[in-house]
């Protein structure tokens, strides 16, 4: 199962910041996936990153747990 933007919202909330946008033509490569739209889910601090849920256009390519080193593992959505 592939979570929607609604899905996805649902079940991680609203991001504390976005890069990039579902209309924008650019794109870029992070953790081995092409996004051009990037939800970014900070810790408590408001500086580290905990989260990244990346889009192409309208399909989510990923959801990433990035540790603290600012590496990052995949991870697990609900229902998979």
């Amino acid at each position: 199962m592939s979570l929607d933007r609604g899905q996805a919202w649902k079940q991680f909330g609203a991001p504390t910041d976005q890069e990039g946008s579902v209309n924008d033509p650019r794109s870029q490569e992070e953790f081995g996936v092409k996004w051009n739209e990037k939800w970014i889910y900070r810790g408590e601090d408001g500086q580290s990153v905990e989260r990244v849920v990346l889009w192409n256009r309208y399909d989510l390519v990923g959801v990433f747990r990035v540790k603290p080193d600012g590496s990052a593992e995949p991870e697990p959505l609900a229902g998979n």
